[in-house]
């Protein structure tokens, strides 16, 4: 939900992001590689209660993810495999957060084996929605390279969901029943629209 207007406020940076990473000599993939370093190093932190070092290993991770499509279209370095390779690597960021507070709060089991069966299904219904639009040749406004169809639970509100489990632990039980249902709404929410857009019957 938050996502897109974060990416077109950050599209305003693009000279500046082009400039730096080039200067580096850095290819879009690093800086995917590097989000997902950055993502273990979270997790670990996270497993062993080192809230400081989990907050910003996650958030300047999420940085880079966020800025290697931004780099890769402005240095025209963009491929198909670099869109691939972006959205496998943030998946598999968010899931390793999980096993890091599964370490934290195991009593807390079911609530986070939940949230992974709820990521599977976000993430499905994203992209399938996303590739059934484009073969329908449906407008698309996402500037990323695999098309995503949004949601209420997208990767800026999980690293809110995540920030608050690791700043507020008294509370984890009932934040991760709060962003289960949130997953849930988002599910059931893309159903429907997928219903409503795909669906070759009226509604």
């Amino acid at each position: 939900m938050i996502d897109t207007p974060f990416r077109r406020v950050l599209a305003h940076a693009s000279p500046l992001v082009v400039r730096g990473y080039g200067f580096l000599g850095l290819h879009p993939n690093h800086l995917t590689y590097g989000a997902l370093l950055l993502a273990m190093i979270a997790a670990l932190a996270c497993g062993t209660g080192n809230t400081a070092v989990a907050l910003g290993s996650w958030w300047l991770g999420r940085l880079l993810d966020g800025t290697d499509g931004l780099y890769a279209r402005g240095s025209n370095q963009q491929s198909d495999f670099g869109a691939y390779l972006d959205i496998l690597c943030d998946m598999a960021a968010y899931s390793l957060m999980i096993f890091g507070f599964m370490h934290l709060h195991p009593a807390l089991g079911w609530n986070w084996l939940a949230i992974l069966f709820g990521y599977v299904l976000c993430i499905s219904s994203a992209l399938a929605l996303g590739a059934l639009c484009d073969k329908r040749c449906q407008a698309n406004h996402d500037n990323r390279g695999l098309r995503l169809s949004a949601g209420l639970a997208e990767g800026g509100e999980t690293g809110i969901a995540y920030s608050l489990f690791l700043l507020l632990p008294q509370y984890v039980e009932v934040l991760t029943i709060v962003w289960l249902v949130i997953l849930g709404i988002t599910i059931i929410a893309r159903t429907l629209l997928a219903r409503k857009l795909l669906y070759d019957l009226p509604v």
